[in-house]
């Protein structure tokens, strides 16, 4: 009898320092990682010339401002995403169908981020959005905690992401008077 409880209090060692020496790795592939939204470029366009804009390569949209009615100014705002600095990958998918400006609402698919806008005409033209998924070390980059902002002037406004949001989406109604909000999404990764 006292055979078995020194060979079973000797497995419960073993089985304990294994889970000891496991312990470091598992640490390793839940560990916090650094993220950073990083402005990278700005362009200037018409906006009712039916210019087709897009953030340059493994960037994406996090602000936007306009002035004027359709033959106003619109500016966007890209960012480059890093984790752990490390550039993420940005994978454009097509551009949605469109809908009309003057009562738009648009929403990326799910953990999908905003790279591209594309307006023609005034308040009774259309706009189409381009989305991207992003990936990092191979692994899809999350979206999280989505939000709208409050309302803003069309005609003029400058709307730009906190730190770690990217823009996710955009409503409109009305003419260049109406009202315009932007949805944004915290950048996450879990590995």
């Amino acid at each position: 009898m006292n055979v078995y409880k020194k060979t079973l209090t000797a497995a419960l060692a073993a089985a304990a320092l294994t889970g000891l020496a496991a312990a470091p790795a598992a640490a390793e592939s839940t560990a916090a990682v650094t993220i950073r939204v990083e402005y990278a470029y700005s362009q200037n366009v018409w906006e009712g010339m039916n210019v087709q804009f897009n953030c340059p390569t493994n960037q994406v949209l996090t602000g936007r401002s306009h002035s004027g009615d359709e033959n106003g100014k619109t500016t966007y705002y890209c960012s480059a995403i890093y984790i752990n600095d490390q550039q993420v990958q940005v994978s454009p998918g097509d551009w949605d169908t469109g809908q009309r400006e003057n009562k738009s609402i648009f929403v990326a698919p799910a953990n999908q981020v905003l790279t591209g806008r594309w307006h023609t005409g005034d308040e009774n033209g259309y706009t189409k959005y381009r989305t991207a998924a992003l990936y990092w070390q191979g692994k899809q980059v999350r979206l999280t905690s989505s939000r709208w902002t409050g309302t803003y002037k069309e005609s003029h406004h400058y709307w730009e992401a906190a730190p770690g949001q990217v823009m996710t989406g955009r409503s409109h109604s009305g003419d260049e008077n109406g009202n315009t909000t932007y949805r944004y999404s915290t950048v996450t990764f879990e590995g």
